[in-house]
């Protein structure tokens, strides 16, 4: 197995996942930390980090807590700073902080619109800008996995503002892909499918969830568990040559709808 543990360990790397106190980033970073990453979970709650940094401890690996503004420029270049200052260094970095709502369209407040936008896509984009400079400055070889959605490949109902956002986080990946593949900083987009995240609970009716399921193949929901070897792939050198990549863990469904 040695080869297996060599191709996929991302030992002495650090990896920031904002939103590490979700149930599908707090799995990632779980995923991250098993393959030998200090993992450093960004989100609001203290009590849900502590949930998942005892799961993680209790496995031998280590990570810590840190509640920032990700919506803001000072409060990512302070998040990073602390990063710095506590482990040393920043190698891999998931943007996985995201919010969702189920309004009409025609309703859709303003107010609505631009939290789901400053959640969803201006701080990826800050929180790339921020991060970037950090790898380009100082020579790192990084990978940063921005997580995307179905909603932003194939259209879905009732989720517009959402949509609008992961179609956005999408392209950014890309354009920072191109730009940045001669720093050796790779940049994909993870999309999952159907996953019980808790923005997915709140929109997904009975009617929602029987379609769902008779548009994927495999006739589930997907597992947090399931997107352990998508992100490992993405985080480690057996991706070195992966970038600029929407990497779908759907179960099928996008090819049931092309």
């Amino acid at each position: 197995m040695s080869y297996l543990d060599d191709l996929f360990s991302i030992d002495n790397k650090t990896a920031v996942v904002i939103g590490g106190t979700g149930e599908l980033c707090g799995s990632m970073a779980l995923s991250l930390s098993r393959a030998g990453a200090e993992v450093v979970l960004v989100g609001r709650s203290q009590q849900k980090a502590d949930m998942r940094l005892s799961q993680i401890r209790a496995e031998g690996g280590n990570g810590y807590f840190i509640a920032a503004d990700i919506t803001s420029r000072t409060g990512l270049q302070n998040l990073l700073s602390e990063v710095i200052e506590k482990s040393g260094q920043c190698d891999i970095l998931v943007n996985g902080a995201g919010i969702n709502a189920a309004t009409p369209f025609l309703e859709v407040p303003e107010e609505e619109y631009d939290q789901i936008f400053a959640v969803n896509t201006k701080a990826v984009f800050l929180a790339c800008q921020v991060f970037g400079k950090y790898f380009i400055d100082n020579g790192v070889e990084a990978s940063i996995i921005n997580i995307g959605s179905m909603s932003g490949v194939i259209p879905l109902s009732r989720v517009f503002t959402y949509s609008m956002t992961k179609a956005a986080v999408h392209n950014i990946s890309k354009n920072l892909a191109r730009e940045w593949a001669t720093q050796n900083i790779r940049v994909n987009t993870l999309v999952p499918g159907f996953f019980p995240a808790e923005q997915n609970r709140k929109v997904l009716t009975a009617e929602r969830v029987e379609q769902i399921m008779g548009h994927t193949p495999m006739k589930r929901f997907g597992k947090s568990e399931e997107l352990s070897g998508a992100t490992l792939l993405l985080a480690s050198d057996a991706g070195s040559f992966i970038t600029g990549e929407e990497v779908i863990v759907d179960g099928g469904y996008a090819a049931m709808t092309i």
